[in-house]
């Protein structure tokens, strides 16, 4: 179970797993996400707070409203999600994590990728 902090509004701090979730495949596109009762159950959270949740990543293009059924995941979604999260990294991230390595004197060489040391 996730820790709320006060730096951001719940809804987003969920939006935000729920996210990260879809990056991971889970649910799958086309799939069905859990139900509003079943979210705000999991994570001890209000339903309207879960609602606002979702209706943001609906916003973002990530999920669909199929009337009657409940929300989907959209075709695509995991791959805009992928665009979206590189760019936020690239942009924002990224510098600092670069500034932080130069001020520690961390070289490339020295870093581990993807299980290689250099």
């Amino acid at each position: 179970m996730p820790t709320w902090d006060d730096r951001q509004p719940i809804y987003q701090q969920l939006a935000d797993l729920l996210a990260t979730q879809l990056l991971d495949g889970h649910p799958e596109e086309g799939a069905a996400m859990p139900s509003v009762r079943v979210l705000a159950s999991q994570h001890l959270l209000n339903p309207l707070t879960v609602n606002r949740a979702l209706q943001t990543l609906s916003e973002e293009g990530l999920l669909e409203n199929r009337r009657g059924l409940g929300l989907f995941v959209t075709p695509g979604a995991r791959e805009r999600l992928r665009a979206a999260e590189r760019q936020r990294f690239l942009s924002h991230e990224w510098p600092r994590l670069r500034e932080r390595l130069r001020l520690l004197g961390i070289t490339a060489e020295q870093l581990e990728w993807e299980g290689r040391t250099a």
